[in-house]
């Protein structure tokens, strides 16, 4: 470990300050943590559901560079680290900063190898084994391909949707659960609470794909862009709209709309769907990088 240094800050604004470049120099691969510090700098301390426990971390080398960085600010049990790519004794090292400062972490979700080297480091120090979750792939579109056409549009969901639209998440993340091969209900703690989801409506940044009556019949949504980087997501059409068209469409014309605003768009797949996938690689979508979500099983 000799060189390297771990920081770990408690201000989203001093972690970009700090590490602004290196999340700048990829900012596709740090799209997730970048979003975050930017949402957390317009939210007040005390919404955060533990203050005590949310962390930013850089790594840099023995001249100062920046080679690494990671957050904790998960609003969701088990409070998984998020973790960006860093050399390989970093991810080590912060095993045994975290066994030091006596945090308990059952999950680690991030960049592989890095989350890989982290955990089973973990389990070294404190017991416990480590299983995946969900293997996940970041993907940036290229040059976008446009699916055959269907009828109907896109418009911004609104206030007035929310139920709608909390519904429709929540079956997004159930079905996911289910495609992945995981018990229905895996990763509902991930939910966005009613104020994530009422900022993202406010944001314009939730899409509905209305059919030619006007009725909703698909969910696309997107981060706000961060370091020129935005995000899809979630993606959901319900049961007895799939096969039609619609997500391919929809996902074609958020993109479209991101990259017409000078902006670079990615998103996330599941490694284990291969439907969603091969949609997405059919509309330009290209691979970036692997990443995972571990847990720690005692």
């Amino acid at each position: 470990m000799a060189g390297l240094r771990l920081r770990f800050l408690t201000e989203p604004g001093e972690f970009l300050a700090a590490a602004g470049d290196y999340l700048g120099a990829d900012p596709v691969v740090s799209t997730v943590v970048t979003t975050v510090a930017h949402r957390m700098l317009s939210q007040r301390a005390e919404e955060l559901s533990q203050p005590d426990r949310t962390w930013w971390l850089v790594v840099s080398d023995d001249s100062g560079t920046v080679v690494g960085a990671g957050m904790r600010t998960a609003p969701f049990a088990p409070d998984p680290p998020f973790l960006l790519p860093m050399p390989d004794e970093a991810a080590v090292a912060l095993a045994h900063a975290l066994h030091d400062r006596e945090e308990e972490v059952l999950a680690v979700n991030g960049a592989l190898p890095a989350v890989e080297l982290c955990a089973a480091e973990l389990t070294r120090l404190g017991g416990g084994r480590v299983q995946v979750t969900q293997h996940t792939r970041l993907h940036e579109l290229g040059e976008l391909a446009w699916p055959p056409p269907v009828g109907g549009g896109l418009v911004v969901a609104t206030e007035e949707d929310m139920g709608l639209v909390t519904e429709w998440f929540a079956a997004f993340m159930g079905d996911a659960d289910e495609q992945a091969g995981r018990p229905r209900g895996t990763r509902a703690h991930e939910m966005p609470d009613h104020a994530e989801m009422l900022r993202r409506l406010q944001a314009g940044r939730l899409w509905f794909w209305v059919d030619e009556t006007g009725k909703p019949v698909h969910l696309t949504g997107a981060n706000p862009p961060s370091f020129g980087v935005a995000r899809v997501g979630p993606v959901y059409t319900p049961p007895a709209q799939r096969g039609r068209g619609w997500a391919s469409n929809a996902v074609a014309e958020v993109s479209r709309r991101i990259q017409a605003e000078g902006t670079r768009v990615c998103l996330f797949t599941d490694q284990a769907n291969p439907t969603s996938n091969k949609i997405y690689a059919a509309l330009g979508y290209r691979p970036v990088v692997d990443m995972a979500d571990l847990v720690i099983v005692h």
